[in-house]
């Protein structure tokens, strides 16, 4: 069942975020987001995991940020699974009040994640709890140059999932099916000061499932983020209220040998 404290506690958090003595400066952008993910079998209970995300403004006009991702999971019981991996991630300058001037940003995370899969009546959920230790690269001031220092920090991610066939009892092999997922974003430990609240991301749409290997998803995206340091020229907190598009392509493969 859904732990009701923790994602109450969770969203608890975000207070510290949203309690600004100064009126915020809100900073809008179109989303264009493409997703591939693939959880790929190599024995019973162990898979690797790749990802890749391409992230647009302006719809699809202007380069926002891209992430690479490499991990491995491994399945406790049929509904707790961990994994754990590395994670390359780039941003770009865009936007009214941009984080990044100049050269892109890059950013290396290491992860860890425990999921819980639960089903009620028709609907599939899954919760997700991930942990991230994120290096950010640091440039001189205008933004060129090479990376001259990594900034170190710890965040933490509660993932709600869920999806629900429209053709029956279960999602089969093609059918369509409802999705939909909130993630909420929380930063601790030193180098984040007073602003905990990172992002939240909410997201639903309609899925189309080719087989149980292979699916494509169109989704409405939500994103809500603030920034980590309040706009130099007024001093005001900055938030990005972002909306568009985001298509998920998951295709998985299986590399077990399977019995005659």
């Amino acid at each position: 069942m859904i732990k009701l404290p923790l994602v109450i506690g969770l969203y608890l958090l975000t207070a510290t975020g949203f309690g600004q003595a100064l009126p915020r400066l809100l900073d809008h952008n179109a989303l264009g987001w493409t997703v591939y993910s693939g959880d790929h079998q190599v024995s019973k209970r162990w898979t690797i995991h790749t990802e890749y995300q391409l992230r647009r403004v302006k719809l699809l006009g202007t380069q926002q940020q891209h992430l690479a991702r490499l991990g491995v999971g491994h399945k406790l019981t049929d509904r707790v699974t961990v994994s754990g991996g590395y994670t390359y991630f780039q941003t770009h300058e865009y936007g009214r009040y941009p984080t990044v001037v100049g050269k892109p940003q890059p950013e290396q995370r290491l992860y860890q994640d425990v999921t819980l899969a639960d089903e009620v009546g028709r609907l599939q959920l899954s919760q997700r709890l991930r942990l991230e230790q994120r290096w950010l690269g640091q440039r001189a001031a205008e933004g060129t140059g090479n990376v001259q220092d990594w900034e170190y920090q710890h965040r933490i991610r509660y993932q709600l999932a869920g999806s629900f066939p429209l053709q029956g009892p279960t999602i089969d092999d093609g059918e369509w099916y409802l999705n939909a997922f909130d993630e909420l974003f929380i930063s601790f430990g030193r180098n984040v000061g007073n602003n905990v609240f990172n992002q939240n991301r909410i997201s639903g749409g309609l899925g189309y499932q080719f087989s149980s290997k292979a699916k494509v998803e169109l989704n409405y995206l939500n994103q809500v983020t603030q920034h980590a340091e309040p706009d130099p020229a007024s001093g005001r907190p900055v938030f990005e209220i972002n909306n568009g598009f985001r298509v998920n392509i998951l295709y998985d493969l299986d590399f077990t040998t399977r019995e005659e």
